[in-house]
């Protein structure tokens, strides 16, 4: 790939990261306390943050996967000769978003979907060391955990694209000599 077409890549990849990032962390520090505050129940609030959090999670799979093309046309080329350097750092970070989307969406939502699902009632009316409870604040609380995590790392990931290589080493004139 020339390097203009990585230098656009590159553009959209830390808009996407961007927008993605602060589209969440406008909902987990603005809108989520608001509506636990201002909704009548805690447990319509749940419902409604969960539902908002699953279309975050299904933008974040789309963001990480679009910002992998900038990393895609580097790989080959690059990665030959660091050891470590910004292509392997970068793609373990893409590694680590991708897979806490994937714990995210298809492990710890549908989970706590089948607690709410399974009780039938708000979550607060269980005695704090109900099974069900417990369960349920052990999976929000990964699930919340590995949201802010996903967040570091767009931002980490935004901030961190201008140092991935846009030469393929071999092309250089030095190589050539």
């Amino acid at each position: 790939m020339s390097p203009s077409i990585l230098r656009r890549l590159d553009q959209l990849a830390v808009l996407l990261l961007l927008l993605w990032a602060g589209a969440a962390l406008g909902f987990g520090i603005f809108s989520a306390p608001i509506l636990f505050r201002e909704l009548p129940s805690r447990d319509v609030a749940g419902r409604i943050a969960g539902l908002i959090i699953g279309r975050l999670d299904w933008a974040a799979w789309a963001v990480f996967a679009l910002a992998g093309l900038s990393w895609g046309g580097r790989w080959v080329a690059e990665v030959k000769d660091d050891l470590v350097g910004p292509i392997r750092l970068w793609s373990a970070a893409l590694t680590v978003a991708l897979l806490m989307c994937l714990a995210s969406s298809f492990i710890l939502t549908p989970k706590i979907q089948a607690i709410r699902a399974r009780i039938n009632a708000p979550i607060e009316t269980l005695a704090p060391d109900h099974a069900d409870r417990v369960a349920y604040n052990k999976a929000h609380g990964l699930s919340r955990n590995l949201f802010f995590l996903r967040i570091l790392l767009a931002l980490g990931m935004a901030a961190t694209v201008g140092l991935l290589p846009r030469k393929n080493p071999e092309a250089a004139p030095e190589a050539l000599s």
